[in-house]
């Protein structure tokens, strides 16, 4: 496993803000439950509930992220590992700014691993609990439930689900972070792309992009190629057809 001593520099304000959206990002990173029993979608519906939970995972992770004024940028790439609350991961490959894979690519998955370890991930899930569902909207080829956070929380997404055309799959949860991570940043932008793999449906690809005051824009960038979702292994088919959309 690849190790970085940590750094006692002070941090700039500009990587704080940046360091938050990260941290944020677990939002989205993190898989997890998508459950809200509400409506009579089938993705929805209180059947749902009883999908498999993702209990365990093996992933190759690649992550790039991006600082427009600073005009750094880094990319890793990591195996990550589930299994219960403990979650482990093994950097394989890192190119670009030292400054952005340690104080943000680094940060981002050591931050997971606390999440996890603490129970926190809950927080982020589609459910009642996090979340207000409005009724269905049909649009071209998808349909739309909008969705509000009960909450002010880094965590939480404010916008909607987008659904397959049937109904039935979760394709996207798109919108800003229901509460902005840091006083440096103004407004942050996500899309969670999800697909089904061994039964379960996981996060396959996120984007992020934050105004971050002074830095202008940051973009975060996380795909997913997952070897084996609870117990099973992912067919090199299946990973095919999930990187060709």
């Amino acid at each position: 496993m690849l190790r970085h001593s940590p750094s006692h520099r002070r941090t700039s304000p500009v990587w704080v803000a940046v360091i938050a959206v990260a941290g944020a990002a677990l939002a989205t990173t993190t898989p997890s439950a998508v459950s809200p029993d509400v409506s009579t979608n089938p993705v929805t519906a209180p059947g749902s509930i009883n999908e498999p939970p993702l209990q365990q995972y093996r992933a190759l992770r690649r992550m790039h992220a991006h600082s427009e004024k600073l005009n750094q940028e880094g990319w890793m790439e990591a195996w990550t590992e589930l299994e219960g609350r403990t979650f482990r991961y093994e950097i394989v490959s890192e190119r670009g700014s030292e400054a952005v894979r340690n104080r943000v690519l680094r940060t981002l998955l050591k931050r997971e691993q606390e999440v996890i370890a603490a129970g926190d991930p809950e927080r982020a899930e589609l459910t009642q609990n996090n979340y207000s569902f409005a009724e269905e909207t049909t649009g071209p080829g998808v349909r739309y439930i909008n969705i509000k956070p009960k909450r002010k929380d880094a965590l939480l997404v404010e916008g909607r689900m987008v659904l397959s055309e049937d109904g039935r799959e979760l394709l996207r949860v798109e919108g800003i972070l229901a509460k902005n991570p840091s006083f440096w940043t103004s407004l942050v932008n996500v899309i969670r792309h999800y697909a089904r793999l061994g039964g379960v449906r996981v996060p396959i690809a996120v984007e992020s992009i934050a105004r971050v005051k002074i830095a202008g824009l940051s973009r975060l960038n996380v795909e997913y190629e997952y070897e084996s979702i609870n117990g099973r292994a992912i067919s090199p088919a299946a990973r095919r057809l999930v990187a060709s959309r």
